[in-house]
């Protein structure tokens, strides 16, 4: 939200007197042609300026009143140096990794267990409460970013951290978010109540449906895919007209912003986010790195933990920034792909449309229907460079030129003569040769800004 209202601030010009500013991180300094910012979701009582929330705030929260630090959230995006694409990368909590000063452990555990420790021995030396509160904050964070920074081989450029009192405040300041459910849902420990289907979330509720994972079928991955899901809708919403050019939500989300969000202070807020102006919901991408399991242990046997690769997500943060060529300025996420299967073939619709959102089109309408042709055709408006990778991606099929179609629309008519990807000749893997700035971690459907309505998640 923040990135992508900066630029209709640009008339606010209090915005970065008001925000909370904080350095010492070490950030930037490589030219690695992108510009990556670490985006920071912690368990903090308090709100940016360190005051503590009142007794109304905390129970608006459903949280508790104990102190924590824990990052649940951690995510790493990537932007290239064109401001042309976003893509949002998650991390899990309980990724293992080796964390500076401690060793391995839950990358979660970087930021509170440092901050602890050097708070701690600060305090034995005799430096007040609240230096060595202020000491061992700024520790745990520069750990943080040491340590995203070693498992993916990036160099963070810049840092935003929201609490909880925050994700309430920016889901409220636009008027709620729509979300989806493929089940009805009822957990008391986040607090999670809800019905199948779409529904509307104010902030309080919002923070429940992120923060469930107790009664998930994948745990704390199905966590992160509702994350994901929810930062597409908030996302959607902010850079739609009516938010943007509406002064009563601008005011609101600069409030919120004031409040809540703590950056570095080498940001221009308003200089980066004219930068992307440009940015649609279709380049806007929702990944999670990839993992060897979610299911392994600690080295000494007494923690669930993910176990993640460090070489393998190296390489998936790298190919982020060297998409395969498509041909000038054609980007799949643009494009919203609708699927017919006019043939017999069961399921055949719903497989390619599948592997074309894996590849990063946007979804359209999947349904049976009669076509008046026997071949396997691409129908577009006109036979441009979109059209064409299309039908590359599909193994070659023709392209039929089809005016009635809007310019973002592209359509696909499956017929029995279909053999590519996701036909019955094809046993391969459908994922293993896109590479990472197309498609999703773990072989799922990529979320992205730019669909029409929430994706369902479990």
């Amino acid at each position: 939200m923040l990135l992508c209202t900066g630029y209709a601030w640009n008339t606010m010009s209090d915005l970065e007197t008001r925000i909370t500013q904080l350095g010492g991180l070490g950030l930037g300094g490589a030219k690695d042609g992108a510009v990556d910012i670490l985006l920071v979701g912690t368990d903090s009582r308090t709100d940016a300026k360190g005051n503590p929330l009142s007794p109304e705030e905390i129970k608006l929260l459903r949280s508790g009143e104990e102190v924590a630090t824990n990052t649940d959230t951690i995510l790493l995006v990537r932007i290239p140096e064109d401001g042309s694409s976003a893509t949002a990368i998650s991390i899990p909590r309980d990724s293992y990794v080796h964390v500076p000063g401690i060793g391995m452990s839950k990358i979660n555990a970087a930021y509170g267990t440092t901050r602890e420790g050097v708070r701690a021995r600060a305090v034995e030396a005799g430096q007040s409460p609240e230096e060595a509160e202020k000491e061992g904050t700024l520790a745990g964070r520069k750990a943080l970013v040491d340590t995203v920074a070693n498992l993916t081989g990036v160099q963070v450029d810049h840092y935003a951290e929201v609490g909880l009192l925050g994700f309430v405040l920016l889901t409220n300041a636009v008027g709620g978010i729509d979300v989806c459910l493929n089940a009805p849902v009822r957990d008391p420990l986040s607090g999670a109540r809800f019905r199948k289907g779409v529904q509307t979330l104010n902030g309080p509720r919002a923070l429940s449906f992120v923060r469930q994972r107790h009664g998930l079928p994948r745990g704390d991955l199905d966590r992160i895919t509702r994350q994901q899901a929810f930062m597409a809708s908030l996302t959607q919403k902010v850079l739609s007209a009516g938010t943007l050019t509406d002064p009563g939500k601008l005011s609101e989300m600069q409030n919120a912003v004031a409040r809540s969000i703590v950056i570095d202070d080498g940001w221009n807020i308003i200089s980066f986010a004219e930068q992307l102006k440009d940015l649609s919901g279709g380049r806007v991408k929702f990944a999670t790195i990839p993992i060897v399991t979610e299911q392994g242990w600690s080295e000494d046997g007494l923690q669930s933990v993910v176990e993640v690769d460090p070489q393998a997500v190296k390489t998936y943060t790298s190919d982020l920034l060297t998409p395969k060529q498509t041909g000038g300025d054609t980007q799949r996420g643009d494009f919203k792909v609708d699927v017919v299967n006019a043939g017999t073939i069961d399921g055949l619709g719903s497989n390619v449309a599948n592997i074309l959102t894996n590849k990063g089109y946007q979804s359209g309408e999947t349904s049976s229907g009669k076509a008046d042709t026997k071949d396997s055709v691409v129908y577009a408006k006109e036979n441009g460079d979109a059209a064409r990778l299309l039908a590359k991606d599909l193994g070659g099929v023709k392209v039929v030129e089809d005016p009635k179609l809007a310019d973002d629309r592209l359509k696909v008519i499956l017929t029995n003569t279909y053999a590519g990807p996701g036909g019955l000749g094809d046993t391969g893997d459908q994922t293993d040769n896109t590479p990472a700035s197309e498609r999703v971690g773990n072989k799922r459907p990529p979320i992205t800004a730019g669909n029409e309505g929430p994706m369902c998640v479990n």
